[in-house]
């Protein structure tokens, strides 16, 4: 079973793509830190100050300004994350998530599927808050 998210940033895939794998740009909208900037064949440490948290992802492809695939959860290897970006102009891309990977055997499947997509919902949310105004949302949902 997969989920997937789209979102339209009105801004170039260049700069979306580089939101992504700068490790000094991804605290202005989605993690407080990445390790270091992304790129096929690493494993790369994410933090949440907020919740005291980390995981690592490890990036098994990447395609300049089109693609990034990644795999997380336990020691990296858990659900399947597609990133992938479409331009529609100079000035306009779709950013599209597919995450794969839940059993749809488990009896709280429903309740995953939907914490997922929230989650994803959230980040594009603060990518395009980041993006298209310069503002921060991060960290700004509350449990």
């Amino acid at each position: 079973m997969n989920n997937i998210t789209k979102m339209k940033i009105l801004k170039p895939v260049n700069e979306v793509f580089e939101a992504f794998v700068d490790p000094s740009k991804i605290g202005d909208f989605w993690f407080s830190s990445s390790s270091q900037r992304w790129e096929q064949g690493k494993t790369i440490t994410l933090r949440y100050d907020e919740y005291d948290a980390q995981g690592d992802m490890k990036i098994t492809e990447i395609e300049l300004n089109k693609k990034i695939v990644f795999h997380w959860g336990t020691n990296g290897e858990g659900h399947r994350v597609m990133i992938t970006l479409n331009e529609l102009d100079n000035s306009e891309s779709i950013i599209e998530i597919t995450e794969e990977g839940f059993n749809e055997n488990d009896e709280n499947i429903i309740s995953q599927m939907l914490d997922n997509k929230e989650g994803w919902v959230y980040m594009l949310t603060c990518l395009k808050g980041y993006l298209e105004y310069g503002v921060n949302l991060r960290a700004s949902l509350l449990h």
